[in-house]
């Protein structure tokens, strides 16, 4: 009986551990999955849809330059990320941060990712907390504080924006 009750209760927790924290559905417009709520990148690698994020992410070549600042002083930061599964700003960005941040070894532990619908809206509203109306938004912290952000798009690049942000 005790080995029945301990299956059982493995059982249990693996199960909960493979839900997703995140809703799914189609957006209306231009019918790509939404993935709604906290997520993580493994999440979106899963997706077999998104070819943006593949393909995306194998073409980024990173500044070897600013590569080296950032491998040098990005893990002092926490990121929290704001995407649109369904959003060409997205499609863009999201698959070179990707890249950019396993180039120089930045810890993914230190993400807390999100993804919005149409309207901009988490399903647990954490949009409303960052102030984020436009995605993607990529914003920076360090011991709590926000250090900078990208709304949307790079101004000069995405490791030059980054690189921007931390030496202010």
């Amino acid at each position: 009986m005790k080995k029945i009750l301990f299956a059982f209760f493995m059982m249990m927790n693996l199960a909960s551990h493979a839900q997703t924290t995140y809703d799914i559905s189609k957006d209306a417009e231009n019918n790509e999955v939404v993935f709604n709520g906290p997520l993580t990148f493994n999440d979106l690698n899963k997706e077999q849809s998104f070819t943006w994020l593949k393909n995306g992410y194998a073409e980024f070549k990173p500044n070897e330059k600013a590569g080296e600042y950032l491998r040098a002083h990005l893990n002092e930061y926490t990121m929290v990320v704001f995407l649109g599964t369904w959003c060409d700003d997205s499609h863009e960005l999201v698959p070179k941060l990707a890249k950019l941040l396993d180039y120089v070894g930045y810890n993914k532990g230190q993400i807390t990712m999100y993804g919005v619908d149409r309207q901009k809206k988490t399903k647990n509203g954490e949009e409303k907390k960052y102030n984020v109306t436009l995605v993607p938004t990529i914003i920076l912290f360090k011991d709590g504080k926000e250090a900078g952000r990208i709304t949307e798009s790079v101004q000069k690049g995405l490791e030059a924006d980054l690189v921007a942000i931390i030496k202010r």
